[in-house]
């Protein structure tokens, strides 16, 4: 979801300042140990963390949202699956990110090209997203993607880059023979419906199978080495907006929640110690459009009223129907293939058989409408003059004289009210439209590899479309959304008619739906008769060298009287009991500084036989580094430890790591500690 602004600076009027801006599963058989499938088997985790402060944050597009301090880093998680037998190999990385823009994976993509020549391209690499609303923004090229961030922000850009490629060589270099299984479990209490007039609208056929309006479906990919388990795949639909647009802190929301606890509570994994257990969990999205995980559909509302304790729930949920899945899973079957091809999302031709009506009908170019300018108000804050739903007409001309609305746009994106026509600008779009549509198969699942975000009824759609082409049951045919690229939400066309955010979001009009469903039948129809996928209809655009950024660097930090960086401001006290909270502030310098990619901002310390010994650090869910200015140049690091109910009674201290800029640019790490203090 790319929500619009807040009620004080709308997307609309970021605009104009801009000068012109499933169905329900079959329960799986009860677990025979998987068998030998042939296959190479290889996983990797990398730091992607972006810039810790005052980068504006993506998902909400709130001008006022901005990176603050960390309370859990964001990863990349990569599996790379091999088929000895044909010597065919995908690699799927799941990213802790609102999406996976274009620019990430055409650089992702010149990288590995350097690492391992044409090993990994854009046909077998598919990376996708958590969505998760609670990181840095700036790593698209395109400008609606950047325009309440403030422009293109290289450093995120990088990290996320970089990240991606650490986890995709690690996870090459351990190849191994291992199995691959597949489980599925049923969740009803992590989602809810979020636009219930807009689903009303479908075709009861469709809405049977969903009789509780959401997607109940976990599934999950178990993957071994030998005997040994060394990665898991889970895929359920709900959003990454259980943390709010008032939240400032870096998250990987509630799916990375679920990945820590998975990974880290279960599996022992401790990010930063190379003797640690390597197991890597991904907990990836599937068609979550209008999946909300604000069970009470309000924001921060559901299953409490506090959005870490949501976060933290929701992920447990997630965790716990991933561990059914993953016990009884079964043998996926052998072979691995895959179908890519870019497609020209604004103008294909639909045919009959996919619009629903029997007549043949062409998608548009993009534009947003007014639901789209009301937002998902389950989920995060809406203009207070526009309402899912409703017309308005103000705003619809607002933005007819912003971008130049022209009839025959009107017309096509019609019954959309356009507020941003965003696929008409000069000299080139503010959304990408020559999008990648990736089919990728392992065993019996199938992949839908889906540029954007799809409704639980356009999900079910495709993946029916594809089950067919390729002779095959609908539970085994997964939407991998926001995939390779993102241009917004796929609605219906039923849901589309409706105004409500899904449709207004929907980019490429009314029959954008049916369009991915032809797109990906003659993907599915290539893979089943083994011939390649249709001609590319262009190669994307790289606007890498066309990117601005408005945001103010850092000039220089400084600290009161010249204290040295480090120095505590605030001390802890003496003495905690185990499930209160410890706390110290440091003087510090800007985060921009550096990013610690791969490190941390702090750590907390015990005292063991005389050594410091490292317990916790800022990729762990029980502590929270929050940055803040304190002058023009002063800065302050707060650093906080909830005192996990099992931790050993002893002495401890936090110690904050740092990295502070001089007046003639020159930067220089340094440390800061705390006094010791005692847990019991």
């Amino acid at each position: 979801m790319i929500q619009p602004a807040s009620r004080i600076a709308g997307f609309a009027a970021a605009a104009l300042v801009a000068g012109g801006l499933a169905t329900a599963s079959i329960p799986s058989p009860a677990g025979a140990a998987p068998q030998a499938t042939g296959y190479l088997v290889g996983t990797g985790i990398g730091d992607m963390t972006g810039e810790a402060a005052e980068v504006g944050m993506m998902g909400y597009a709130s001008l006022s949202q901005k990176t603050a301090g960390i309370q859990q880093r964001q990863r990349a998680r990569a599996f790379i699956v091999a088929d000895q037998a044909s010597g065919k190999r995908v690699a799927i990385v799941n990213i802790d990110s609102q999406g996976t823009m274009q620019a990430v994976q055409q650089a992702v993509i010149k990288k590995l090209a350097a690492k391992f020549g044409s090993t990994y391209d854009d046909r077998n690499l598919l990376i996708t997203a958590t969505h998760t609303h609670a990181v840095p923004g700036g790593f698209s090229h395109y400008a609606m993607y950047n325009i309440t961030v403030l422009g293109f922000q290289e450093k995120t850009f990088n990290a996320e880059v970089d990240g991606i490629v650490d986890a995709v060589t690690q996870a090459n270099g351990n190849l191994k023979p291992g199995t691959v299984s597949l489980g599925r479990s049923q969740l009803t209490n992590a989602s809810a419906q979020r636009s219930r007039p807009a689903f009303d609208k479908d075709p009861a056929a469709d809405k049977a199978n969903f009789p509780l309006g959401i997607d109940p479906a976990m599934t999950v990919m178990r993957l071994k080495q030998g005997g040994t388990d060394v990665g898991l795949i889970s895929w359920f639909a709900t959003h990454g907006t259980s943390m709010s647009n008032t939240n400032t802190l870096i998250s990987g929301d509630n799916k990375g929640y679920a990945e820590y606890a998975w990974e880290h509570d279960r599996e022992g994994v401790r990010y930063r110690d190379p003797s640690s257990p390597k197991f890597v969990a991904a907990f990836a999205q599937t068609n979550a459009g209008d999946m909300s995980p604000n069970l009470n559909l309000k924001p921060t509302d559901g299953p409490t009223k506090n959005e870490f304790d949501n976060t933290r729930i929701i992920g447990e949920r997630q965790d716990a129907a991933a561990a059914t899945a993953y016990n009884s899973a079964t043998d996926i079957g052998s072979g691995v293939d895959y179908r890519m091809r870019y497609a020209d999302m604004s103008k294909v031709t639909v045919a009959p058989q996919y619009t629903g009506d029997g007549q043949q009908h062409t998608t548009c170019p993009a534009a947003l409408g007014t639901g789209f300018a009301a937002g998902s108000t389950e989920d995060g804050a809406a203009l207070d003059f526009v309402h899912e739903g409703e017309s308005n007409p103000f705003l619809a001309a607002i933005g007819g004289f912003v971008f130049n609305v022209s009839d025959q746009l009107k017309k096509c994106q019609a019954p959309k009210e356009i507020v941003l026509a965003v696929g008409t600008t000069k000299p080139y779009p503010w959304s990408p439209e020559l999008l990648p549509v990736q089919l990728v198969r392992i065993g019996s699942l199938y992949l839908a590899a889906l540029p954007g975000e799809a409704t639980i009824v356009s999900g079910l759609r495709i993946r029916k479309t594809i089950a067919a082409a390729v002779g095959t049951s609908v539970d085994n045919v997964l939407i991998a959304g926001y995939s390779n690229a993102y241009a917004g939400y796929v609605a219906t066309p039923e849901e589309y008619d409706v105004n409500d955010y899904e449709g207004g979001a929907t980019h490429f009009g009314r029959w954008t739906l049916p369009a991915y469903q032809e797109e990906f039948a003659g993907l599915a129809s290539a893979m089943k008769s083994g011939t390649p996928a249709a001609a590319d209809d262009g190669t994307p655009r790289d606007l890498s060298d066309k990117q601005l950024n408005f945001q103010t660097g850092v000039v220089f930090d400084t600290t009161p009287g010249g204290v040295p960086f480090g120095t505590v401001k605030t001390q802890p006290d003496l003495t905690y009991q185990r499930g209160q909270t410890a706390k110290a502030e440091f003087w510090t310098g800007h985060p921009k500084n550096n990013l610690h990619r791969g490190g941390t901002f702090l750590e907390v310390q015990q005292q063991v036989n005389g050594q410091w010994v490292s317990v916790a650090d800022d990729g762990d869910w029980s502590t929270i580094y929050r940055w803040a200015r304190s002058s023009v140049a002063d800065s302050i690091a707060t650093i906080t430890w909830a005192i996990p109910a099992d931790t050993p009674p002893g002495t401890y201290r936090i110690v904050h790591y740092g990295d502070s800029k001089s007046l003639l640019g020159t930067i220089t790490p340094f440390t800061g500690a705390s006094r010791t203090f005692t847990v019991s």
